[in-house]
């Protein structure tokens, strides 16, 4: 069993990650943290920007892999080591629930979207109706330590 944590590219998702590593380490289990991204293109170029400096799903892909690097390190510092690291290409609601039934997840720990309501967005509405396990939507960090 482990406990995923759906990590977002806005800083959004520090509070979710402190979260989900005491959750893991209460329940003796490992920590997957996942950032997906979309690779997708736009057809033609940006007016201002050549096709050649186009960015690749490489790109995509190294830019998220290093995002979600610097989030669990902000979050856990030398902790970190201990999480296991995935990014993956594809929509964020679908990716989280399908990386959380692989792993047998226990529990997937989101950020809630921010700003005055705690309603999820989009992405944790998807996960909350399919989620195979339980799922904890944690508020934004004010800045206060509890």
């Amino acid at each position: 069993m482990t406990v995923v944590v759906g990590v977002d590219g806005a800083g959004r998702s520090l509070a979710a990650i402190l979260l989900a590593a005491r959750e893991a380490s209460y329940r003796g289990a490992p920590l997957i943290a996942v950032m997906t991204y979309s690779g997708e293109r736009a057809l033609g170029a940006p007016a201002t920007r050549p096709v050649a400096s186009l960015r690749t799903d490489d790109d995509d892909r190294t830019v998220a892999e290093s995002l979600l690097r610097d989030a669990v390190h902000d979050a856990l510092g030398a902790q970190a080591d201990a999480v296991e690291l995935r990014t993956v290409q594809g929509v964020a609601g679908r990716k989280l629930v399908e990386t959380a039934t692989q792993a047998g997840a226990e529990l997937l720990v989101l950020a809630s979207r921010g700003g005055v309501s705690m309603l999820p967005g989009t992405v944790g509405q998807y996960v909350l109706r399919r989620a195979p396990c339980p799922v904890l939507v944690v508020p934004e960090a004010d800045g206060r330590q509890r």
